[in-house]
């Protein structure tokens, strides 16, 4: 059986919460600008105390995730662009990026945990 993590509006949630948002613009934004995944993962890395036995620890988890899997894929597609799968595994690596972040981001404003812990 799953517990639910409790959700709990205080002013410390409401600033990590920001937090996340402000992370899930970034990454969204990498789409235009490349650096700002970048930044996204410094915010993530600079605010993780703050957010620590918090609901919205699990976002900065999910999108910690996204940022270092994501880039690995990204570098394996652009060292196999000159064989040709290169541009497979770059479109299919913006499609789970872009689902990444969707239910995340839709996750937070519903105050939802990524991960239901196990009891």
């Amino acid at each position: 059986m799953r517990k639910q993590t409790e959700i709990v509006d205080d002013p410390s949630i409401t600033s990590a919460k920001r937090s996340a948002t402000i992370v899930y613009a970034l990454q969204a934004a990498a789409f235009l600008l490349a650096v700002t995944f970048i930044a996204a993962a410094v915010v993530n890395y600079v605010k993780k105390g703050d957010v620590e036995n918090t609901w919205i620890a699990s976002h900065f988890r999910w999108q910690i995730r996204t940022f270092w899997f994501g880039s690995l894929w990204l570098l394996l597609g652009g060292i196999t662009l000159i064989m040709g799968i290169g541009y497979f595994i770059l479109m299919g690596t913006a499609v789970w990026v872009i689902y990444r972040i969707a239910k995340g981001w839709l996750a937070l404003l519903d105050n939802k945990p990524m991960y239901l812990e196990e009891s």
